[in-house]
């Protein structure tokens, strides 16, 4: 299976020249590290800063540039800083080509579930309410299973959702599904991943 760095890398293949892109928490923020030479990429982060660089070199972090997950990152020359109305504004006007995000569930229509599990703190929602209305195109980067063996890609979402129909895009340690009519088309395997290892591991519908 992949690991969580050729997760992203495979995420990576999604960006186009020129997108204004948002990587949510966890492995999506791992994307930064594998834009294509030659590309160019504008990372907006919904705190408030838009052309996010790679993270730091150990020892040059700077405490006051952070992204949405709180980690420490580098700016660019071109780099914007605003504040989270300008922000949302951004999200909501449908100025981000796309975003990139991790998630607890998504289900064959594409319903996503990213944002709580009852009975544990919760922070808060974040932006994933925003950004899954207001982007062009939504890619999931997520295990296909949880920590108990049980698939995280359903027929139908457990957890409360964050969207209805908005994932476009899912990429898991086991392979990429594409959301479509019907439930999930299998478009790519992992390393070492068989066909019949995905679907034994995928409650969702494959079509």
């Amino acid at each position: 299976m992949w690991d969580r760095n050729q997760m992203a890398a495979r995420a990576a293949k999604e960006l186009r020249d020129g997108m204004y892109v948002n990587l949510g928490i966890g492995i999506p923020t791992l994307v930064s590290n594998y834009i294509p030479d030659g590309m160019t990429v504008t990372l907006q982060s919904e705190n408030g800063m838009l052309g996010m660089g790679p993270f730091p070199i150990e020892g040059e972090e700077d405490p006051d540039l952070i992204n949405a997950g709180k980690q420490t990152i580098t700016e660019l020359p071109h780099t914007a800083y605003f504040d989270s109305a300008t922000s949302f504004g951004m999200i909501r006007g449908g100025k981000i080509a796309m975003a990139i995000l991790g998630a607890m569930e998504v289900s064959e229509k594409g319903d996503l579930a990213n944002w709580m599990i009852p009975g544990k703190l919760v922070k808060g929602m974040g932006g994933a309410m925003d950004l899954v209305a207001g982007v062009g195109r939504v890619v999931v980067v997520m295990d296909h299973a949880n920590k108990h063996g049980e698939s995280k890609v359903l027929k139908s979402c457990t957890l409360p959702l964050t969207g209805t129909g908005v994932v476009d895009l899912i990429i898991t340690n086991m392979g990429v599904l594409e959301v479509v009519e019907g439930g999930l088309k299998l478009l790519e395997l992992a390393d070492g991943v068989t066909e019949e290892q995905l679907r034994a591991a995928t409650e969702a519908t494959l079509v």
